[in-house]
Order: C-alpha cells, then sequence, then structure tokens
C-alpha cells in the first residue's frame, strides 16, 4: 500500500472528512474510486468515495457508510492509502522515481553526517518543505525545503536523505 493521505478531522454534520493528502498535487487521489482506511498496524479496510472535492491544500471528501459528523470524527488520524500497482509507474529505469510517500520514515543526514531525524510528513507549498522530527528527547521538529539547493541526495535505497542544512537551523 501506498500511504497518500491522512484524515485530519470532520467536515460539517453530514459525515464529510478534511483529509490531508501526501501527493503532490492536492487533487493526487482525486482519480481514485476506492480507498483504503487503516493505520499503522497494516489493516486496511476498502472504502468507495462517495464525493470528494478539493478546497485550498486539503481534501474533503464524502465516504460510504459515513453518514454523520459522529461517524466522521472517529476517523479522524486515519490513513488513507492505494495499493501501489494501482499507481503509474514513474519512470522506466526505476532509479529516479519515488512517491511522496517513499520520503516519509528515510532518514535525514546532512554533509556533516549529523543525523537530523527521519521525514515524518510532506508539506505541499510553492517550495514543498519536508517535516523531519528528531528521535532526540526535546528536540523541535525541523521543516526543511524540498528545494534542489539544500537536497543533495534521496537515496531510496539505503532509506535515506542527504541534505545541506545545518543541525542548528
Amino acid at each position: 500500500m501506498a500511504v497518500m493521505g491522512r484524515i485530519v478531522g470532520s467536515f460539517g454534520v453530514y459525515g464529510w472528512v478534511k483529509i490531508l493528502p501526501f501527493t503532490e498535487s492536492v487533487n493526487g487521489l482525486l482519480s481514485y474510486p476506492i480507498w483504503w482506511l487503516g493505520n499503522d498496524d497494516g489493516e486496511w479496510n476498502e472504502i468507495k468515495v462517495i464525493k470528494c472535492n478539493a478546497h485550498s491544500k486539503i481534501l474533503i471528501a464524502l465516504l460510504d457508510q459515513c453518514t454523520d459528523r459522529t461517524a466522521a470524527m472517529k476517523l479522524k488520524n486515519t490513513l488513507i492509502a492505494i495499493p501501489r500497482n494501482y499507481l503509474p509507474v514513474l519512470s522506466d529505469s526505476g532509479e529516479d522515481g519515488y512517491y511522496w510517500e517513499d520520503l516519509v520514515g528515510l532518514k535525514v543526514v546532512n554533509l556533516q553526517d549529523e543525523e537530523l531525524g527521519s521525514v515524518v510528513g510532506i508539506i505541499a507549498s510553492s517550495n514543498d518543505i519536508l517535516q523531519v522530527q528528531s528521535l532526540k528527547e526535546g528536540e523541535r521538529e525541523r521543516l526543511i525545503p524540498f528545494i534542489n539547493k539544500v537536497i543533495v541526495k534521496v537515496d531510496i535505497g539505503t532509506h535515506q536523505i542527504i541534505v545541506d542544512w545545518g543541525s542548528d537551523y
């Protein structure tokens, strides 16, 4: 499964949910009529999308069997996934392609070989931003711009991203 977003809350009283997409474009989930809902435990349940619309940087969706605000609120923090084989092929070589979902969980290391943490999310904006959380107690979340000047290398094979970014930023 490729995690493509997370339900962040309810919208209105008729069962609609707000979704933070993890896709490059906010519209990335709109072409899939079936989503799989689940959590980090690996159990996924298929659900039909009745309606879905993009609103600025979030999606608003009505899901099958989610008929009121209470049902929608129970879905908060649920992940949305699409089976990997349903996604478009990135490249024939397979070397340069990755989905944003592939970046979540990768270790982030700077040019001084200091570990800055792991990617916990991506914020879509004019310059996309990696949300990096350190495992060290008391350290804050780092926001690192996902631009060529900062991102030196994304290495899916070694599960790390090398950045030109100081540990004191």
